[in-house]
């Protein structure tokens, strides 16, 4: 993968990775979305590896200004960005923090966008899912919604090559996985309130961490492939 950012859209980046699931180490590849804000800064989602080229391509962009951490999985590369960043303020999703209390962190994210990015991006804590504890988010400049582990997107062709994961977790298509649906949601009630909120925005794009990124079509979509918390069968 080239890790060199990659425009999907005016003002939007997104940097992919190579990445293997941890302990049955698959690889899925990681992506983080970048966003400059009105004010120039960049707001970087979901922080993968931080090695010189990368620091080298993120600086020409702009000035990092916000990184967050969109749910209480995705922070192992947190470290590196708030040691280089030392300007940057860091958001974790709810409880993120407790679970990583060696990190610094200066502030939490919840439903209410922080006054840094109010007005340019929407977010929103999806419900029923403590595991992972994930904020979605919203650019509506460009229709573009950003999930981090709630869904993935991986092609057919890439589940294939490991069959027992393929199987195990019922990848190779949008939406989220078998361990996501049947463990990770807890309360469907809670969840189907959150998927229709955020049916509710006007995206198209979906930008995944885990899989390809949606050009079109994707509220659609989002919407079938989360009409499983209406099915008690699923």
């Amino acid at each position: 993968m080239d890790q060199a950012p990659r425009s999907v859209a005016p003002d939007l980046w997104v940097v992919e990775q190579p990445f293997k699931l941890p302990y049955v180490r698959v690889e899925i590849g990681t992506r983080m979305t970048c966003i400059r804000l009105r004010n120039g800064q960049l707001l970087l989602h979901s922080p993968i590896n931080l090695d010189p080229v990368l620091r080298r391509s993120l600086d020409a962009l702009g000035e990092i200004g916000i990184v967050i951490a969109p749910n209480k999985l995705h922070h192992l590369f947190l470290a590196p960005y708030i040691a280089s960043y030392p300007k940057a303020r860091v958001y974790a999703a709810p409880s993120l923090s407790k679970k990583r209390p060696d990190l610094r962190f200066d502030g939490e994210l919840g439903d209410e966008p922080e006054e840094e990015w109010r007005g340019q991006i929407e977010q929103h804590l999806f419900c029923g899912a403590p595991a992972l504890s994930e904020v979605v988010f919203f650019h509506p400049a460009t229709q573009t919604l950003i999930l981090t582990d709630l869904a993935f997107n991986i092609p057919p062709q890439a589940a294939e090559r490991s069959p027992l994961f393929h199987w195990l977790w019922d990848v190779g298509h949008f939406g989220p996985h078998r361990f996501v649906r049947r463990r990770g949601i807890r309360d469907r009630q809670a969840a189907q309130k959150s998927a229709r909120r955020i049916l509710d925005w006007n995206f198209d794009r979906i930008i995944v961490s885990h899989g390809v990124v949606l050009e079109n079509g994707g509220r659609e979509k989002f919407a079938a492939a989360f009409a499983f918390l209406t099915n008690p069968e699923h």
